[in-house]
């Protein structure tokens, strides 16, 4: 198998021109600055709010870099110039936060449109679906509480614990993530469930593990995802493809560290209870790439898709998957990362053959801002991320001009 190395910024950015570079250049540069992030991420959804000129500066700056378009036509042109380089694309629709049978409803027809969009490219292997887009935070939230993890494992709900009418809207949601999973099991198109927060995620796993029993007999439609940062996780994985086995069905698992660690670990102590979140960095890396192990070892047959922008982790799975003699190409192992970021590693191991994609939401500027949000936060929280994209952006515009 070929030689992978994340240093190689030529294949990394074979894909932007000088000008694209040049402009991340600068975003990247720009988001490095505490201060001008603490101020951007206060004034741009007051600024949208007020109706103030800022949709043209945003869409020139943060949200070219990290999302695909406004419409599902828009990412076609992403999708084609990302496939040129066997890259493929994870299309997630970005809006966030809005509640109500009437949005839930028109959040499934999306879904469900953009699914039958992906099955007519080639580039398109899955969708990304945050249940919170389906069903109310607060309905949850109730279910979670009562919930036990025995019954989560086996897919089960507290449904005692809900009010007649409560029992009619969990059944609207279940319908509405059935529909989506039915035709993305007929469209040959993957269904990725986002993980979220720790106070809602029992009824999210308990959902999605009776959609892997119905839809993934035969091989994985629908994916859970596990936030390793999470004390619990790695064991849950195991239980997990325990149950699959058992049960005869395929396990399909995104790896993710996690998302929501400040908020997290701050309801915890506002409410008294142990963190649910690991201490130090060092033990989720433990667990995300013992998870790894466990779930790239064919004798679990297990479909994952490697979610981390972490170096060593990238290089650990296609090691393990060299050990295992698991052919780069191998669909039960695929990686991914955000658009806009860590193009070394991903361009680098789609030029060796491996299953790689972007994650790339898509939706009006103003509904993804939340996304955006996160995005930029993320780049300042993680431990050098921005440095690091800034410095390969600049080794190869550095190299490109020695070139000419």
């Amino acid at each position: 198998m070929p030689e992978i190395s994340f240093d190689n910024t030529k294949t990394a950015f074979e894909y932007k021109s000088d000008r694209e570079l040049e402009r991340a250049k600068f975003l990247f540069s720009t988001m490095g600055k505490d201060w001008v992030l603490r101020m951007g991420l206060k004034m741009t959804p007051w600024a949208l709010k007020w109706g103030l000129p800022i949709r043209g500066i945003i869409r020139n700056t943060i949200f070219n870099q990290f999302v695909g378009g406004e419409t599902l036509e828009e990412t076609a042109a992403v999708a084609e110039k990302l496939g040129q380089f066997n890259v493929d694309i994870i299309l997630d629709y970005g809006v966030e936060g809005k509640e109500g049978e009437a949005n839930f409803d028109h959040a499934r027809d999306v879904f469900i449109n953009s699914i039958r969009y992906a099955a007519s490219h080639s580039h398109i292997p899955f969708m990304s679906v945050k249940l919170t887009g389906y069903a109310r935070f607060g309905l949850l939230e109730k279910l979670h509480a009562a919930s036990s993890y025995h019954d989560i494992i086996q897919g089960k709900l507290p449904l005692y614990a809900i009010s007649e009418r409560e029992k009619q809207e969990w059944e609207r949601v279940v319908q509405r993530i059935d529909q989506i999973c039915e035709s993305a099991k007929k469209n040959h198109i993957g269904v990725l469930i986002d993980a979220e927060e720790t106070w809602i995620q029992d009824p999210i796993d308990a959902l999605t593990t009776q959609m892997m029993q119905k839809h993934n007999q035969e091989t994985a439609v629908v994916y859970n995802t596990a936030q390793l940062y999470r004390k619990d996780r790695l064991q849950f994985i195991k239980d997990s493809n325990s149950w699959a086995s058992q049960n005869h069905f395929k396990l399909g698992m995104k790896l993710v560290r996690g998302a929501y660690m400040d908020k997290e670990r701050e309801r915890a102590s506002t409410f008294n209870y142990p963190s649910p979140i690991h201490e130090t960095k060092e033990d989720t890396d433990r667990d995300f790439n013992e998870a790894l192990n466990y779930c790239i070892s064919p004798s679990n047959d297990i479909y994952i898709v490697v979610g981390t922008h972490n170096e060593y982790s990238n290089m650990y799975a296609t090691e393990l998957m060299n050990q295992y003699g698991i052919p780069f190409q191998s669909r039960q192992v695929h990686f991914s990362q955000l658009y806009g970021m860590s193009d070394n590693i991903t361009f680098n191991l789609a030029k060796a053959g491996c299953f790689v994609s972007k994650y790339l939401p898509f939706g009006p500027i103003a509904d993804v801002i939340p996304y955006l949000m996160r995005r930029a936060q993320e780049n300042a929280s993680v431990s050098g991320q921005t440095g690091r994209e800034l410095l390969l952006i600049r080794q190869e515009l550095q190299r490109r001009q020695k070139d000419k």
